[in-house]
């Protein structure tokens, strides 16, 4: 019996110092929690996700949003009398910021996190105002203090927010391209200026070449910067950069040039695919031919013939030469980089 009354009294205590220990614990959670909620708020911690190459506000701009106004500033308040979801829809509301999370830390100071909006095209209209795409669309404000370096598109056809259908097109294909290029070094640097056209079509300005290249609609982008890319080295890198007033690159697997001589019909350099013309010598070959076989029609042999005898420090016995055998002289002078055939060659020479 004794033992029996032994073990209940033993259980009973276990029990009873279990109930100590979670109300000792429930005390002082309460009482952390009153003390937090007592405490004042010691600063403002803010934090830029981005890319930081393009940031167009710093973390004095946000803080400035919310400790400008005493009324809203959370330094000195009492942590329990912070809003925080009304803070966050005030820093929201920057143009700039696409999110704003916020939060009280453990040191008794409120944390904003902000992600910032990427621009990925800067864009002219043709009323004369400029404002910045971002990926998903939305219009950014210009900033007096920043300039994004992003591809840069002129005459946009209108200023209107909610755009109509063929607008909201264009500002896709406009969104599309500006994100290839900023995606590629190399675009991103020869790519000064893309212009838009009364049809809606697209026009690039190049840094490198004294040049127009006519891209068409905003369809197959990366087929057409391939192809050009592959122009670029296949083409102009034997012919010269500054042979050609205007390139033309929205034909299928080809590209057409017009020679710098407005009076001149253009040229049609065919290529396979960009991703067979880079790097092979036979597709090479095939676009010069194409080269020489366009200056042997009647209509441009005595503007070509001009071009021939400037370059070229020759006595006056070859130019003789060159008005009697035009259709076969021609061609070698004025792309030195191509070789005729052998049988041309040799009717050429002079004994």
């Amino acid at each position: 019996m004794q033992r029996r009354t032994k073990i209940a009294l033993r259980r009973i205590g276990t029990t009873l110092l279990w109930m100590a220990v979670v109300s000792g614990f429930v005390v002082l959670l309460v009482a952390a929690v009153q003390d937090k909620e007592a405490s004042r708020c010691k600063g403002i911690v803010v934090k830029l996700v981005g890319d930081d190459s393009n940031f167009f506000i710093e973390e004095k701009d946000i803080k400035a949003l919310i400790a400008n106004d005493r009324a809203l500033n959370p330094v000195g308040m009492s942590v329990s009398s912070i809003n925080i979801a009304n803070l966050e829809k005030i820093v929201s509301r920057d143009p700039w910021v696409k999110n704003a999370e916020i939060f009280i830390d453990n040191q008794r100071k409120l944390n904003i996190k902000v992600t910032q909006r990427e621009p990925v095209a800067r864009v002219f209209t043709t009323l004369g105002s400029s404002f910045y795409f971002d990926k998903d669309g939305d219009r950014i404000p210009v900033s007096s203090r920043y300039a994004a370096r992003v591809p840069v598109f002129t005459d946009f056809p209108t200023d209107a927010i909610n755009l109509q259908k063929a607008d909201s097109a264009l500002a896709a294909e406009v969104i599309e391209m500006g994100s290839f290029i900023i995606a590629d070094p190399f675009w991103l640097a020869q790519v000064d200026q893309v212009q838009i056209t009364s049809k809606r079509e697209f026009e690039l300005i190049p840094k490198l070449g004294d040049h127009v290249i006519a891209f068409g609609d905003g369809t197959d982008i990366e087929k057409k910067f391939n192809k050009l890319l592959a122009f670029y080295k296949e083409g102009l890198s034997k012919v010269g950069w500054n042979n050609y007033s205007r390139i033309n690159v929205a034909y299928e697997n080809e590209v057409v040039c017009t020679r710098r001589n407005g009076a001149e019909q253009p040229k049609t350099l065919t290529a396979a695919d960009s991703a067979q013309i880079v790097g092979t010598h036979d597709s090479t070959a095939h676009v010069q031919t194409h080269v020489k076989e366009v200056k042997q029609p009647e209509t441009t042999k005595s503007k070509a013939k001009t071009k021939v005898v400037t370059p070229k420090p020759a006595p006056v016995k070859p130019k003789v030469q060159k008005e009697t055998v035009p259709h076969k002289k021609e061609p070698k002078a004025v792309y030195k980089p191509v070789k005729r055939s052998v049988n041309t060659t040799k009717n050429n020479r002079t004994p």
